[in-house]
């Protein structure tokens, strides 16, 4: 099995619906587009995306979103070392279609006091059933390993929940570990890394905004 040395994940730059949540009453979301803002920050890390991968091959995975293909795009790699495939389980938290701003702001506060893994917005999704789709992406990505041309780098270009539910799928995390994470900022990258162990480890933490609180002892 050719596993990657690296497996690097990335939030799309700023969007629209980041700096107006009221766009989502006037566009859907998938549609959103970058800030001006949101490609200049995705421009920066395409610098040191570039200065990572070198002249190695790249294995692309991008969200179907306007934001995050726009994001990619501003990444400027070499279309003679990347292979690009849209992969819509690494598709933003479904919120329902046409968002009313005041009923997304309840909501919100619901899923704050009920849990964001487990509370369901209405005619969308929990956290948890993004878990069940990043989980079934990640079999698809583990079988991608077998073939044994397999580029040694892997870049995902997708959404800041499904960022942290992909290392806590990968890691085995549990929900109440889940849960005391923040999301990354705009254009913020995280990498798995390859060790000599042949373990994969996170180059640096995702923020915590309070300590985990589980119900039991898990390991």
């Amino acid at each position: 099995m050719a596993r990657p040395r690296r497996i690097v994940l990335v939030r799309h730059g700023e969007s629209t619906g980041n700096v107006d949540d009221t766009v989502y009453e006037r566009e859907p979301d998938h549609a959103l587009a970058l800030t001006d803002r949101g490609w200049q920050q995705a421009e920066e890390t395409g610098k040191r995306l570039r200065e990572v991968f070198g002249r190695e091959r790249v294995s692309v995975y991008v969200s179907p979103y306007r934001r995050t293909h726009e994001t990619l795009r501003a990444f400027h790699l070499d279309p003679d070392l990347i292979r690009v495939r849209e992969e819509p389980r690494l598709r933003e938290q479904d919120w329902g279609n046409w968002q009313d701003r005041d009923d997304v702001r309840l909501q919100k506060a619901y899923r704050d006091a009920y849990g964001h893994f487990f509370y369901r917005f209405a005619q969308g999704e929990s956290g948890a059933d993004v878990y069940d789709r990043v989980g079934g992406f990640l079999e698809s990505l583990f079988r991608s390993f077998e073939a044994p041309d397999h580029p040694p780098n892997v870049l995902l270009v997708t959404h800041g929940l499904a960022m942290r539910l992909f290392c806590m799928r990968w890691f085995h995390w549990t929900v109440a570990e889940f849960e005391s994470l923040s999301n990354p900022g705009n254009a913020e990258m995280r990498m798995l890394v390859l060790g000599d162990d042949g373990r994969y480890a996170l180059d640096r933490p995702f923020e915590r905004w309070r300590d985990p609180e589980p119900y039991g002892i898990t390991g």
